[in-house]
């Protein structure tokens, strides 16, 4: 066993094969003692796990044609994945543990988009627009008396997905586990699915990777190599940033790193989100 002494000098024990396999990152709090902290569930029966602040790598540590050595496609798709930075949070907030759900979209708009209704009512709500999300956003503010749920920005997206791992899934790198932990092209028989039902990450949180594309709340933009504090993307743009892959999408659609920039007007149904909360 390995210790980490944290800010408030509180001793994590690691087991020292979650370090050698790229699980547990440079911040130095355990992935326990984060997602146990707070959490709370609202009036709709959204729950929220607290998400501590930190410093990670976001983006893949590889290049765009390792990527496509390692895990097929194109070398193109993956460039906007690069280079790889030191991202710092310096401010904690809260994640949905699941995708918002088509029960708790109609709960807040009384209507249902999705295009697999059937699915049941504890599944993905899906086929809403990053237009249609704000909309969603500022009547649960309402209902809920606050001004503090939103979308994350794709910074804190991509650190929660990771729960503190360097690696091309929260899990590792093997894909033969995917499917213990989401509902992809390969086992998702073309449809969405109950959220939570797999494997959480680290921190508690569900379906990080597939079941359905997740908005962020960032315009589209291309990284660069110096490190950057609480980035929230450009102030405008004409795409927004997605991630996470979905029900569709091959394995390498969903790996942590990956990112997709959409019009923020589409609607599919393999596109929803999940929010996060400021404390």
């Amino acid at each position: 066993m390995r210790s980490f002494i944290s800010r408030a000098k509180t001793v994590v024990l690691v087991p020292v094969w979650l370090i050698f396999f790229g699980i547990v990152s440079q911040n130095p709090i355990g992935a326990e003692d984060i997602s146990q902290k707070k959490s709370f569930t609202n009036s709709l029966g959204m729950k929220f796990v607290y998400i501590r602040s930190g410093s990670f790598m976001m983006g893949s540590s590889l290049s765009p044609l390792l990527i496509e050595n390692k895990y097929g496609g194109k070398a193109k798709w993956y460039s906007d994945e690069c280079p790889q930075h030191e991202v710092t949070l310096t401010k904690s907030f809260y994640m949905q543990t699941t995708e918002v759900t088509q029960k708790q979209w109609m709960a807040v708009l009384g209507n249902n988009p999705s295009g697999f209704i059937n699915c049941g009512e504890n599944c993905p709500v899906e086929k809403v627009s990053w237009d249609d999300v704000q909309e969603f956003i500022k009547r649960l503010n309402q209902k809920e008396g606050t001004d503090k749920y939103r979308l994350p920005t794709e910074a804190e997206w991509e650190y929660a997905c990771r729960g503190g791992s360097t690696t091309a899934f929260c899990f590792g790198n093997d894909i033969s586990m995917l499917p213990e932990h989401t509902w992809y092209s390969t086992n998702s028989r073309d449809w969405s699915h109950q959220a939570g039902q797999k494997k959480p990450n680290a921190w508690g949180l569900y379906d990080m990777h597939g079941n359905v594309w997740e908005w962020c709340q960032d315009w589209y933009s291309i990284y660069t190599s110096e490190p950057v504090t609480d980035p929230s993307g450009p102030s405008s743009g004409s795409h927004r940033v997605s991630k996470g892959g979905s029900w569709r999408s091959a394995a390498r659609f969903c790996r942590s790193a990956h990112r997709y920039g959409v019009d923020p007007g589409y609607r599919r149904p393999t596109r929803g989100f999940r929010l996060a909360k400021d404390p």
